[in-house]
């Protein structure tokens, strides 16, 4: 089925469907990882998007229940080039195509996704339409230009869980109060701001007994729970368009150890005193170069952010830089010189992406020792 890609900047791509159909819309971003389309799409941070994946050939390797980063799709569409209807892979379940539709996400292939990535490189991130049912140009670039953007609305609350729950044997399950979140020596509250579960998978393997709660959890129910540490997961949208989260954490800041990861470390940028600020067209991807400041080391890490926090908006006094990103020079990780507190821009649970990372969890785990 035919199917129309209109840019607020009045540019259309033509491409045809692999799965899903009708009307939607959102902000167009790119991802430069070859693989992890499945982790990509079960992202909450990529709430209010549509994903273009630059790599060509997608839906080579199907697609799998153990790879899922949460219970839904969370793009409002995916663009590629070519889509592999037939996948090879020995965990293979499905197809990519099966997997769309169940949630009546479009895909679409047959655009030049080079062409476009150039052009969201130039002009930055766009709001865009993408339509099978209305295959006029000048329509779809009206809506498109009149759609909202990201910045200022509160994306969290539509990601986020509305309940506790705990997590035991790499599941999600009902609950609160650590009543079933496993067997680990260290109890860990994550304030779910769209919560990947990989981050959940981490915190698990480090020793920790996880029990996930509400974005709108307020600090003293949280410090209720007698937690030896809190993480504050990733999310999407704008961080200074989340309502109430940065008052919470900054009542939680110095009563206990802190781990913030994405959408987490914007808001504790902002609980510092900082603020946030969009970046031209993001970082997404399983291949970000980001440096150590304290050890020298290069890391490859996985991305996912359209916002990032201002390094000249903190007290150098009180916050120390400790990662930058080194396409850009944008600020990747923070510590808190009196509380203990830490975060890091990039995703170091590693689904999809390098392991380069994944010592911060212990990190985490030796501060609440």
């Amino acid at each position: 089925m035919k199917a129309l890609i209109a840019l607020e900047d009045g540019t259309v791509f033509e491409g045809r469907t692999f799965a899903g159909s009708g009307e939607v819309s959102g902000e167009i971003v790119f991802n430069t990882g070859m693989s992890g389309y499945q982790e990509v799409l079960t992202d909450p941070s990529y709430k209010g998007q549509i994903v273009t994946m630059t790599y060509p050939l997608i839906g080579n390797y199907g697609v799998n229940r153990e790879d899922m980063e949460s219970h839904r799709i969370h793009p409002e569409a995916m663009i590629v080039k070519e889509y592999n209807a037939i996948p090879s892979n020995f965990r293979s379940t499905g197809t990519l195509a099966n997997f769309l539709n169940e949630y009546n996400i479009p895909g679409i292939e047959g655009v030049d996704t080079r062409a476009l990535t150039r052009l969201l490189r130039v002009k930055g991130s766009m709001r865009g339409v993408i339509s099978t049912t209305d295959l006029d140009p000048d329509s779809l670039v009206a809506k498109a230009k009149a759609i909202a953007g990201l910045v200022g609305r509160d994306l969290v609350k539509e990601v986020a869980c509305d309940k506790p729950y705990g997590w035991a044997n790499n599941e999600p399950l009902e609950g609160d109060n650590f009543t079933t979140a496993g067997a680990g020596k260290h109890k860990v509250v994550v304030l779910d701001l769209g919560l990947k579960f990989n981050q959940a998978r981490r915190l698990a393997a480090n020793g920790c007994r996880v029990q996930i709660v509400p974005a709108t959890t307020p600090a003293k129910q949280i410090l209720a729970m007698k937690p030896d540490g809190i993480f504050l997961s990733n999310g999407p949208g704008d961080p200074a368009g989340v309502e109430g989260v940065v008052d919470t954490v900054r009542e939680l800041l110095g009563k206990k150890p802190i781990f913030g990861i994405c959408l987490g470390h914007q808001i504790l940028g902002l609980a510092y005193g900082g603020k946030t600020y969009k970046l031209k067209f993001g970082h997404r991807g399983a291949n970000q170069p980001v440096k150590d400041l304290q050890t020298g080391r290069i890391e490859i890490t996985s991305q996912n952010h359209g916002f990032c926090v201002d390094p000249e908006s903190l007290d150098p006094e009180k916050v120390e830089i400790t990662h930058v990103n080194l396409s850009d020079g944008s600020l990747e990780g923070m510590r808190h010189k009196e509380y203990p507190a830490f975060s890091v821009q990039h995703h170091p649970e590693d689904a999809p992406g390098p392991h380069d990372a994944s010592y911060l969890f212990g990190r985490f785990v030796d501060m609440m020792k």
